[in-house]
């Protein structure tokens, strides 16, 4: 019997879905799995640039497997979440040497790529291949929740099962490619986290939450605890012809992989940075001017960023290497540095007021 959900939506979908997003076009599997690894935490108007950007300068998974995995990051920079874009290249590679350039058509295959997870999988699939898939990202967890009336944050392992039998029960085997579009649209447009319109919802009329008069309490949040708050000194460390001495970030970790400026620890007090960058990093500094903080927010804590201007009084030991780099100034911003990084390094700078 065909499920009653999956014809309202694909009826809906006919009429108002989205079907000319810029990965609806050419849908191979590459296109489709940039796009959902980008659509993880991250809007669709907020993704759109990113991607034609991304498309235009690794349009394949080859020009992406061999491309250096700085010009990777400097694409990603802004979009966050920066495992992302260092794992969607691990994946490229596993792509063209095991699999000799084409994605895998099967679930259990395109999960043992690195970054690609259940969900992820089941959208290639159904997307680029049109083949019976069940997806479960945000938007649809949301719709899910809702309409069964589904109890719990879903990051329990209990709730989440229960999202996925739903789920796996009204993915249809026709259209499924037109189906999961228009769930993922249905949770994007009209079932919204805020202010959803259920008026104008194609299956309100079988909405449990609705019925009860709680949509807006699911699905329901992760239990709140209170956001760490941290310090750093961010060091603008300059030579007497305007570089910038640059500091790759390890791996793993926040800004993973990416081209930062050095820090300390701010147990360390200002007067004392020149004397430590002395030691740990051999160069003579005159005395620091601190600029004008700011505080930026990771999904896990604050942390309040002291830059600190330091000027060279001779000539640096440091040569370039895979960690520390000296670059212009003018063109740093260019390399793949955090959004924060970018922003310091291009708007005016202001002192501090401290």
């Amino acid at each position: 019997m065909p499920d009653s959900v999956a014809g309202s939506l694909l009826a809906w979908y006919d009429q108002h879905g989205r079907k000319n997003l810029p990965w609806h076009e050419n849908r191979t599997p590459y296109r489709v799995w940039v796009s959902e690894i980008m659509l993880q935490q991250t809007q669709v108007n907020t993704v759109i640039p990113y991607y034609e950007a991304f498309m235009q300068r690794f349009p394949d998974v080859e020009a992406l497997a061999s491309a250096p995995v700085d010009d990777v990051l400097q694409h990603w920079s802004g979009l966050g979440y920066y495992a992302r874009a260092r794992n969607l290249q691990k994946a490229a590679i596993a792509v063209m040497e095991e699999h000799g350039g084409e994605f895998p058509d099967s679930q259990a295959a395109l999960e043992a790529l690195t970054g690609i997870g259940r969900s992820t999988a089941a959208a290639i699939l159904a997307q680029a291949h049109g083949i019976r898939a069940t997806i479960l990202d945000g938007n649809v967890k949301r719709v899910l929740a809702r309409y069964h009336a589904v109890r719990g944050w879903p990051g329990r392992p209990k709730v989440m099962n229960a999202l996925w039998a739903h789920a796996e029960k009204h993915t249809p085997d026709a259209r499924v490619r037109d189906y999961t579009q228009a769930i993922m649209d249905l949770g994007a447009m009209v079932c919204t986290r805020r202010r959803p319109d259920c008026a104008d919802c194609p299956i309100n009329d079988g909405c449990e939450a609705l019925a009860q008069g709680i949509v807006a309490q699911l699905p329901e949040s992760k239990p709140r605890k209170i956001m760490p708050e941290k310090e750093t000194w961010l060091l603008l460390i300059e030579d007497d012809i305007g570089n910038l001495l640059m500091e790759r970030r390890p791996p793993s970790g926040i800004w993973g992989g990416l081209w930062s400026l050095p820090e300390m620890d701010t147990a360390v007090t200002l007067d004392e940075l020149p004397e430590i960058a002395s030691r740990e990093l051999g160069i003579q500094c005159e005395d620091p001017e601190p600029l004008a903080g700011f505080r930026h927010t990771f999904s896990h804590y604050h942390l309040h960023i002291h830059p600190v201007r330091l000027r060279l009084t001779g000539q640096s030991a440091i040569a370039d290497s895979e960690r520390l780099h000296w670059h212009p100034r003018s063109t740093a911003p260019s390399l793949g540095v955090p959004s924060p990084i970018r922003k310091l390094l291009t708007e005016p700078e202001q002192p501090s007021l401290v």
